[in-house]
């Protein structure tokens, strides 16, 4: 209760000065561009904390700010606060065209062209090529306004070349601006970037520090699918109990959320004492009469047992659920488990008996699915929207791509469906072999 009378009261102090400036034109022409900043990252920092409400304020402010900085005259630019204010504004997910627009104004040479021209090459898609001299610019603002949101920007275009050093610059990032979205974000790329470069402890203790904080902001399910790979990829026991830790910050909704996500990867993937592990884990969190947690449990340890000797079972198993029950996703995924199921155990005829020196396999056909954003285990995840849907906009944020099918949109129903191909193909080239 006296954290959301802080936050009400904060809000008042910071806002309300902004909206009621822009309720009259003089009093908007008069207000500096750096006030108007301050409100807005306190805005942006308090949706990555939770307070979804504050969205569309977001969205308004950043409106008011671009009219402001293009009506502003360049006389106001010999304050270096409101120099910083254009950066963190184009920086926040401001027009970029902006950024163009004060830039090529500026006679008095007020802007930085080192950080501006670097600034506008990202802005424009060039990321790759402001490494150099953006990270010979960016040490002399490292304890500046703006320094937090450069070391961001060099992470994100380090991010392909070298995810090494582009974690050292999110970790500078964050360390010097703890509790704002520039720490949600650096913590939430880190995690992303430690699996991609096969570093597991700093993978969990990034995911520890994000869990600690950001479970509720918009951007927390994108957080929960690197996750969840990562749970999956590197799952021992010191893993195990690493992610015991990171799970005791969720709440049982979430909790349950990533076993079942795990559940379904690890299926996917044929880690079959995982798979069982999570299934068993996300039944045992399913609340009382609830029976959709408990249904997608049982139809992920069904997957995982396909492989098995308990192939039969697994597929009454699987067989027996609803299609209203699951996802269009996991639906493709059941019909290619039976395609698999039925084709290992059905008796080898004279044409089977040729698949294995077949050129061309003949795929099982399945129906079209819809398109999903990310990695779901009930369709229904707690841990927020994705950004792209919520709308919040930080420095690099972009939209991933949407998919159209099934096979082309989740590599690992692919994986499956040809692994287990794979197998029916050498139990008919052995039986071929018995026979002659």
């Amino acid at each position: 209760m006296l954290l959301r009378l802080r936050s009400a009261l904060m809000r008042s102090v910071l806002v309300l000065p902004v909206m009621a400036g822009m309720a009259h034109a003089n009093d908007l022409e008069a207000l500096a561009p750096f006030k108007m900043i301050r409100s807005l990252q306190y805005v942006q920092d308090s949706v990555v904390l939770g307070d979804h409400s504050a969205i569309e304020m977001q969205r308004f402010m950043l409106g008011a700010i671009d009219k402001r900085l293009r009506a502003a005259d360049t006389s106001v630019f010999t304050d270096p606060r409101n120099v910083d204010a254009a950066l963190v504004y184009a920086m926040s997910g401001g027009n970029p065209e902006t950024l163009n627009y004060l830039a090529d104004r500026d006679v008095a040479g007020n802007f930085d062209t080192r950080v501006t021209d670097a600034l506008r090459q990202y802005l424009s898609g060039k990321g790759g090529l402001i490494v150099e001299s953006l990270s010979k610019a960016a040490p002399e603002y490292r304890n500046s306004r703006v320094g937090p949101y450069l070391f961001l920007i060099l992470g994100n275009a380090l991010s392909q070349q070298d995810p090494v050093e582009a974690m050292k610059y999110y970790d500078w990032a964050r360390l010097t601006a703890p509790g704002t979205i520039i720490e949600e974000a650096a913590l939430r790329r880190s995690v992303f970037l430690a699996v991609q470069a096969n570093l597991p402890e700093k993978g969990f203790r990034y995911a520890l520090n994000y869990a600690r904080r950001y479970l509720t902001s918009p951007y927390a399910s994108q957080f929960a699918d690197v996750f969840v790979e990562l749970a999956v990829g590197h799952f021992d026991e010191a893993a195990q109990e690493r992610i015991s830790e990171i799970l005791t910050f969720m709440d049982v909704p979430r909790q349950r959320e990533v076993y079942l996500r795990v559940a379904r990867r690890a299926a996917i993937s044929g880690k079959q004492p995982l798979a069982k592990l999570a299934s068993e884990r996300a039944e045992q969190l399913a609340a009382d009469g609830a029976t959709e947690p408990s249904v997608l449990a049982n139809f992920y340890a069904g997957l995982a047992a396909v492989p098995s000797s308990d192939v039969f079972a697994a597929t009454r198993s699987i067989a027996a659920i609803p299609d209203a029950e699951l996802s269009p996703r996991d639906r493709a995924l059941r019909d290619a488990a039976r395609a698999v199921a039925d084709a290992v155990t059905r008796p080898p005829d004279d044409e089977s008996l040729t698949q294995a020196f077949s050129d061309r396999p003949i795929r099982p056909a399945t129906p079209p699915v819809e398109a999903e954003d990310g990695e779901t285990g009930s369709g229904l995840s707690p841990f927020g929207e994705p950004g792209a849907k919520a709308g919040v906009r930080a420095a690099g944020e972009t939209k991933q791509a949407s998919v159209d099918t099934a096979d082309a949109s989740d590599p690992a129903h692919d994986g499956f469906v040809a692994k287990g191909r794979s197998k029916v193909e050498e139990i008919d080239a052995l039986l071929r072999g018995e026979g002659q």
